[in-house]
């Protein structure tokens, strides 16, 4: 590997030293992108799983609906969507993005829920809690542990999808590897914006392990690793 600041280097140092405020921006648009679909998947994924988790037919509809969407390549999502939304616009960005962050997190949502003991539920009940109450107060703390492991899944894959989204100019350090890099055979922009893609993946793994274990103190004494 060649780390030298001569044009055909691995790396030209000068190139990334007078784009710093690029880079910038694109790493703000690659996190806004991702945030942005992280939280309407969260949005639609939540009352989906509790249908999902209700009624056992709807169950089945869902989970199915969602491992499809999952499968379909992202390429062939924005073509389908274009017509729709636009081929080369941020909504169409964005759905792609959140409907494979469905499967992930209703499938996480569920099994939380599903794993709360029975024993508590029925305790709660017990007292006289409410549907709602109980699902508020005891259900879901209980279910957290589970939906931050699927948050966290959820939020590094929709990271290196932000990056396919370079394809029709929503890329963040996609749109950088793909214009500054590939289409110009220049090695610099597509070596900076795959590691930092990898490296905003692993930054944010790290501090949604942070968060989950600072709002779920009562799992460390069980391992807290999920």
């Amino acid at each position: 590997m060649v780390l030298a600041n001569g044009p055909d280097s691995f790396i030209y140092w000068h190139w990334v030293d007078g784009h710093t405020d690029d880079i910038a921006a694109a790493v703000g648009t690659h996190l806004r992108l991702t945030a942005i679909a992280m939280g309407f998947g969260l949005l639609v994924s939540f009352p989906l799983a509790l249908l999902a988790r209700r009624y056992s037919r709807a169950r089945g509809l869902i989970l199915g609906l969602t491992g499809v969407l999952y499968t379909i390549p992202s390429l062939a999502l924005f073509f389908l969507l274009g017509p729709l939304t636009g081929y080369t616009t941020v909504t169409t960005a964005e759905i792609a993005l959140v409907s494979y962050t469905l499967l992930i997190l209703v499938r996480n949502i569920v099994t939380g829920l599903e794993s709360v003991p029975p024993d508590v539920v029925d305790a709660a009940r017990g007292m006289g809690y409410t549907r709602g109450r109980l699902l508020a107060r005891v259900e879901l703390p209980l279910a957290l542990p589970q939906i931050m492991a699927g948050v966290r899944v959820a939020t590094v894959t929709t990271i290196g999808l932000v990056t396919v989204a370079a394809v029709i100019g929503q890329g963040g350090l996609g749109q950088m590897i793909l214009t500054d890099g590939l289409q110009r055979d220049f090695t610099t922009p597509v070596v900076v914006g795959a590691v930092l893609s990898v490296a905003l993946a692993l930054v944010a793994d790290v501090v949604l392990l942070g968060v989950q274990r600072l709002i779920t103190p009562w799992s460390r004494g069980r391992g807290g690793r999920v």
